[in-house]
């Protein structure tokens, strides 16, 4: 039997954003006329779930619609790292026998915490490097960021350099290590360094 989950972070007024920064707060301004409601949403593309485009961290990098949507749709492999307190490293990643053209999601101590944590376990630069050497089609976290405190930025110049689609913002509590089918829709937006996206994770499914 076919189990679907939903992976994706909520977007409300309040919700966990980026280093608890204010500005990076969705805001919903609603309007009702009689019986009619219409709500505006003011929307940070970083928003909670989302999947970002090389111009995010490369001068005059690929916009968002340039990102090949079937790469967004197929198997991908949990893999459970919540033993990791810091950056998940080449060391920490080699055990699981990863392939060319998996995509790849870490599960982290993250997806246990409510609050933003300053200190979140990322993908350190050199599990990056090992990740693009073996040729992954994507990468997806349990963080707002896939990286933190690296200068430069390494992990996310290192993934955009070989085409690997970044995830960010999942939400994997309920999800154990293993296979699933993963259906990852962003909005169709163009010309953004990311978009907001639905993920879904279904198991039992080929």
């Amino acid at each position: 039997m076919m189990k679907m989950y939903d992976v994706t972070s909520s977007i409300y007024e309040g919700m966990t954003v980026y280093k608890n920064k204010p500005e990076k707060q969705p805001e919903l301004k609603r309007v009702t006329n009689g019986y009619v409601t219409e709500t505006r949403l003011e929307l940070d593309v970083h928003t909670g779930t989302h999947i970002d485009a090389p111009l995010h961290m490369v001068v005059e990098g690929d916009t968002f619609e340039t990102l090949p949507l079937t790469n967004l749709v197929g198997q991908c492999k949990v893999i459970d790292v919540t033993t990791v307190e810091s950056g998940v490293s080449k060391t920490d990643l080699e055990g699981f026998n990863l392939q060319k053209n998996d995509f790849v999601l870490l599960k982290t101590k993250n997806s246990f915490e409510k609050e933003f944590d300053f200190d979140f376990v990322f993908l350190a630069a050199d599990g990056a490097e090992y990740l693009a050497q073996i040729g992954i089609r994507g990468i997806g976290i349990d963080a707002l960021g896939v990286e933190r405190s690296q200068e430069g930025h390494p992990t996310h110049k290192t993934l955009f350099a070989n085409d690997i689609i970044i995830i960010e913002g999942l939400r994997l509590k309920e999800v154990e290590q293993g296979d699933y089918f993963m259906v990852a829709a962003p909005l169709k937006l163009v010309g953004t360094d990311a978009s907001p996206a639905r993920v879904l994770l279904f198991e039992g499914l080929q």
